[in-house]
């Protein structure tokens, strides 16, 4: 009996995606390229093993509904209307502006002008799954920056929505009756699917999830927690003509009300790396190499309108609607790449006649390239702004409550998030002595509401970690998650006061190397703590602890 080309693909996908995603990580570049080069060899356009290509972009599918799912799960509806003023408008200028680009590229190939602007709008949305994961590797997605990088991404994916609706009627030659008897109806599909799941979704989606956590079956609660995510994203497709990936998304949004969110997350994440694994394995099988022998230059001038366009326009974007520096540099750095929609877009424009066949092969190829590119520009973010971080002035706002008097050494607490938000309550009560630093004003707030004085700003920056006293702090607590930022903050601490204290937060092992070889006295990693106070929680049963009292229980 031979294996079935379903079986047979997955084989072939995890096996080369592992082989060659550690080759990648050896040589100190993303593992996504791994991946991508995974599947141009069992693609059909290298010779050896040919997978069945039509199943994998359904299974790439499914990461993205997974994906979107559990950046759902960690967002709120609160979230997504704070930055509307940002990510509606920054959004829509962006692809106007990459579209204009392209347009101009294409009519240097010889193209029409609805290939032109077709061609344009492909190269100007960014890859959902590309932009996600490297602010999940980065700890971004509950930041400030990373809220405004998700809203933008949701008005991208409903502005692809309304262009895949309406390009056939374009493409047929409609009238300006139809078209705009297609846009109404497309308005009206998106609007009842919102409205749908705010009044009908967030009472019934939290009470099936409960009702299902109480039978104490987690093999229930997962198959709900997937029923909830693959099925509201299919209906929404079926019956209001949103994306996959945006009926995901609001799931997410709605059962992040419920008390069992955090559940539903962790019980998804191993689908959802797995699936994401295919989505890059899936579109280097599209990949033809032969491309870049045929049509280099025209390769070369698509990438750049992808890379650099789409970097540099959502930069000055950003920093003329926010004008914040640390917002436009992530905007810039993870919105230069293109992925499913451009893919979808670009087969919808071939089979339509708008486009010619060798238009497709260049987004894809482009698609290849930004993706392989866009790692390293995360990198390059990263190391900027902590070198930013230490050199760019900055307003520092005036603390309320003060400072402590001096009278005992002081504890300065950099970072509060989740982390930083649940320790320094615990401090307070017990009579620690204690200064916040954050650069996010809903973090300063919420921490002076509870009467700790806090400092707005980048701790990197010596004239804002000046405000919290350094040199007479006993302690400082690094609770911020990158670690490279994490690194120039202990570094100016060490400036500021040689003798002080430093404990960082840490994700890896590798991480903790990294802050200790740069000075921290000590990295916590979440998973290694975890594991001591279970161990220490066993150790005081009554059979195995001895003399020794049991700790009394938080709350």
């Amino acid at each position: 009996m031979h294996p079935s080309s379903l079986i047979a693909l997955l084989v072939a996908a995890f096996v080369l995606a592992f082989i060659f995603g550690g080759v990648a990580h050896r040589l100190r570049l993303s593992p996504l390229v791994g991946y991508l080069v995974a599947g141009v060899v069992i693609g059909p356009f290298t010779p050896g093993f040919v997978a069945d290509a039509s199943l994998a972009p359904q299974l790439a599918e499914i990461g993205v509904i997974l994906l979107m799912f559990g950046v759902g799960l960690h967002f709120s509806m609160r979230d997504l209307l704070a930055v509307k003023s940002v990510a509606v408008p920054g959004a829509l200028v962006q692809m106007a502006a990459v579209t204009g680009l392209g347009w101009l590229l294409a009519r240097s190939f010889g193209w029409s002008t609805s290939a032109g602007i077709v061609f344009g709008l492909a190269l100007s949305v960014a890859s959902t799954v590309v932009v996600l994961r490297g602010l999940e590797e980065r700890r971004l997605l509950d930041s400030g920056r990373g809220r405004i990088a998700v809203g933008w991404l949701v008005v991208e994916d409903l502005a692809m929505v309304l262009t895949l609706v309406l390009l056939p009627a374009l493409g047929g030659g409609g009238h300006s009756g139809d078209l705009a008897s297609a846009l109404l109806l497309t308005v009206a599909k998106v609007g009842g699917f919102v409205v749908f799941m705010w009044l009908v979704g967030r009472r019934v989606i939290p009470w099936i999830l409960q009702r299902v956590a109480q039978t104490g079956s987690r093999e229930l609660f997962t198959l709900c927690v997937l029923s909830i995510a693959l099925g509201v994203a299919f209906g929404s497709a079926e019956l209001f003509g949103v994306s996959l990936a945006l009926g995901a998304f609001f799931a997410g949004l709605i059962l992040n009300e419920s008390e069992f969110s955090a559940q539903a997350a962790n019980e998804t994440l191993p689908l959802r790396d797995a699936f994401a694994v295919l989505f890059f394995v899936s579109v280097g099988m599209l990949f033809n190499p032969a491309i870049l022998l045929h049509e280099p230059l025209r390769v070369f001038e698509t990438a750049l309108v992808v890379i650099v366009g789409n970097g540099l326009v959502a930069w000055a974007t950003a920093r003329v609607i926010v004008r914040d520096g640390a917002v436009a540099m992530l905007l810039g750095a993870s919105l230069c790449q293109i992925g499913e929609f451009s893919f979808i877009l670009a087969g919808l424009g071939v089979a339509l006649g708008m486009l010619p066949k060798e238009a497709g092969d260049l987004i894809l190829a482009a698609a290849i390239v930004s993706i392989i590119v866009n790692p390293l520009l995360f990198l390059a973010h990263d190391r900027t702004q902590a070198r930013r971080a230490r050199s760019v002035p900055r307003t520092v706002e005036v603390m309320s409550p003060p400072l402590p008097d001096g009278s005992m050494p002081h504890v300065i607490l950099i970072g509060y998030g989740r982390v930083g938000g649940e320790l320094g309550p615990l401090l307070v009560e017990r009579g620690v002595p204690l200064v916040v630093i954050d650069d996010d004003a809903p973090r300063v707030r919420n921490a002076r509401a509870i009467g700790l004085p806090a400092v707005r700003g980048q701790a990197a920056n010596p004239a804002v970690l000046a405000e919290a006293r350094p040199a007479d702090a006993q302690m400082a607590l690094v609770a911020i998650p990158n670690a490279f930022e994490a690194a120039e903050i202990v570094k100016r601490l060490r400036e500021a006061n040689p003798a002080i204290s430093i404990i960082a937060r840490a994700h890896s092992d590798a991480g903790v190397r990294y802050l200790l070889d740069r000075g921290a006295d000590g990295a916590v990693m979440a998973e290694r703590e975890l594991a001591h106070s279970l161990a220490e929680m066993v150790c005081a049963l009554p059979a195995f602890r001895g003399g020794r009292t049991l700790p009394k229980a938080s709350v």
